[in-house]
């Protein structure tokens, strides 16, 4: 059956996919969790950049969603996204006139009939999900909605403390999710305001099912931890400690004299892949005490690995560093050409430049037949 799920799933993405959310980020080509966590970082940084603004961020969590699933539903909401009929007819039979019995050890409950939700482990739950929630989408521009699955986050763009859209925006979700059976977790639901505004006066709280939002100082957003001052410490502090956790397993390989090679497929599948973690959200902004912390736990590998060399080139090879060299790299051949000096040194060998977030850009060009070095600062 899984088998055929995954038929399923790959012919239903390639109808679905053309008329799928833009900010739906599950199941899409080339679009991953790094990308979702980039994208709200950017409607945010960017929207601060304005003054007197701030940003309300609503992470919304639901009760048992993929248990609330109405069939019938879902089968109008494919039948809008071309899904032919014979699709639509396979899947509400898939999903309906269930039986489901839970087992314990000896013991086994009695079966019950469901004729809603997915089944536990379905392949097909997180599109089916996505497709089932594509038409929640925010109508307003200073408000993004944000989803991956189940997730879903609200951004509220606030300018000069106007936030009637944002609250607008959240009475239209709480009564788009009272229309389509989902019902929201108030009780888990978390807002983090980011306001790097003077002296702001304190902000009421938002009001969701009845019930105040706790406000968060942090949050983890899709395996990211983002603090309310958009400083990574606390998100490197979570790697570096599951990192370091995740070498007992390296130590005790070592023990039992397994191959090198064996080793580093290991440490690659179990460590490096936790130092990783996003790493083209936060590295850019990572101060250099929290690299070294990263850099101890590679070192302490390497001491183990030997003569391998562990560093990864993640996320020097990876879309973001890669897109900013890009991009520079014809206005610093320009600069380089209008720069006075430059001309002095024919053998000019290496061109650096450093882009950091948040900083300003130095371009440095080092001459070999000369020891002298010319730094020219770009603001």
């Amino acid at each position: 059956m899984k088998y055929f799920e995954r038929l399923m799933l790959s012919y239903l993405k390639d109808i679905t996919d053309p008329l799928l959310d833009p900010l739906q980020f599950t199941y899409r080509a080339n679009r991953s969790v790094d990308d979702a966590v980039n994208m709200a970082l950017h409607f945010i940084l960017q929207h601060l950049d304005s003054p007197g603004s701030y940003a309300r961020i609503l992470f919304v969590d639901f009760s048992f969603a993929f248990n609330m699933i109405i069939p019938a539903l879902l089968r109008d909401k494919l039948f809008q996204l071309n899904v032919p009929d014979s699709m639509c007819s396979w899947i509400t039979d898939f999903l309906t006139d269930r039986w489901q019995f839970v087992r314990l050890g000896t013991h086994v409950s009695d079966l019950q009939h469901i004729s809603t939700g997915f089944p536990q482990s379905c392949v097909l739950s997180p599109l089916l999900f996505s497709l089932y929630t594509n038409g929640c989408t925010s109508g307003h521009q200073s408000v993004k909605l944000l989803k991956f699955a189940d997730d879903t986050t609200l951004i509220g763009l606030i300018s000069d403390g106007d936030e009637s859209a944002y609250r607008g925006e959240i009475d239209r979700l709480v009564s788009w999710c009272s229309m389509n059976n989902l019902e929201l977790n108030s009780l888990k639901t978390v807002e983090m305001i980011v306001d790097f505004r003077k002296d702001p006066a304190p902000l009421p709280p938002v009001i969701l099912c009845d019930s105040p939002v706790t406000s968060a100082e942090s949050f983890c957003f899709l395996g990211t931890t983002i603090t309310k001052e958009l400083k990574w410490e606390q998100n490197i502090r979570s790697l570096t400690k599951k990192a370091q956790q995740r070498m007992y397993f390296l130590r005790q390989l070592k023990k039992f004299l397994l191959p090198v090679k064996m080793l580093v497929n290991v440490y690659t599948a179990i460590i490096e892949s936790v130092l990783t973690s996003s790493i083209t959200v936060w590295f850019a902004a990572a101060t250099a005490r929290d690299k070294a912390k990263l850099q101890r736990v590679i070192h302490s590998a390497e001491k183990r690995l030997q003569s391998i060399r562990t560093r990864t080139s993640y996320h020097k090879n990876s879309f973001f560093p890669t897109a900013v060299s890009l991009l520079n790299i014809d206005q610093i051949l320009e600069m380089a050409a209008a720069s006075p000096g430059v001309h002095d040194f024919p053998d000019l060998v290496d061109c650096v430049v450093s882009v950091e977030l948040g900083q300003r850009r130095y371009l440095r060009f080092y001459g070999r037949r000369r020891k002298n070095r010319i730094s020219e600062r770009f603001k």
